[in-house]
């Protein structure tokens, strides 16, 4: 089948946002699932997804398959607190990719998820409020650039997303208050491993576990 990335939907100037495109191939697998990002996934043009693997011509953009979600999110935070939280979003400091749709503060039509410590812990958070074209890719977009927070931000260009075994239990609905968490997980190498969820009010909406790639 085809799958054309829509250039809005950008992380990296360039190419497509991780998240979004782990949940374009979750949505054609099925859930819970994992994805494994190969090249960065260009924008605006036809990829050619095979059921297990996607391909830009003959170059391996991703790989998909059906697989467990290993991950236990935290408790959850309250939509207050996360407002406080993301005051201390580090993006607002220093940002290597200003015009991600999901987290880029140049951005006035994305997300705008920026995700901030919570006091007194490890955790972080940032508030969602949901717009009217929300939908099961754009909820795996939002438990996408989290996670790079949660493994040591350090201008986001640093850490690039390597692979996202995720799982929506229920798309939210347009105008809900949710809360993103992330947290760190381990560290091994160049490899930095967080988990994501997403909250409304006390429920779990959504949850991910993430392998991020430190560049050289």
């Amino acid at each position: 089948m085809e799958i054309v990335i829509d250039p809005r939907f950008n992380g990296p100037a360039g190419s497509a946002n991780g998240g979004v495109t782990c949940g374009l191939l979750a949505q054609e697998l099925g859930e819970p699932a994992e994805i494994t990002l190969r090249s960065p996934p260009p924008l605006g043009r036809p990829l050619r997804f095979d059921g297990e693997r996607l391909w830009d011509g003959e170059t391996l953009v991703a790989e998909a398959r059906r697989a467990s979600v290993d991950v236990e999110p935290p408790p959850p935070v309250s939509f207050e607190d996360a407002e406080r939280a993301s005051e201390r979003y580090p993006g607002f400091e220093q940002h290597d990719y200003p015009t991600c749709f999901v987290c880029g503060p140049a951005r006035e039509d994305g997300l705008g998820i920026y995700a901030g410590r919570v006091d007194g812990g490890e955790v972080f958070a940032a508030p969602w409020r949901v717009g009217d074209d929300v939908s099961r890719v754009l909820t795996w977009a939002a438990l996408d650039c989290p996670g790079a927070v949660g493994v040591g931000w350090a201008g986001r260009g640093d850490w690039l997303l390597g692979r996202m075994a995720g799982e929506v239990l229920r798309v939210p609905e347009p105008g809900d208050r949710c809360v993103v968490l992330a947290w760190p997980i381990a560290r091994e190498g160049r490899k930095g491993f967080a988990g994501t969820a997403l909250y409304r009010g006390d429920e779990l909406l959504a949850r991910a576990r993430q392998t991020w790639i430190a560049l050289a």
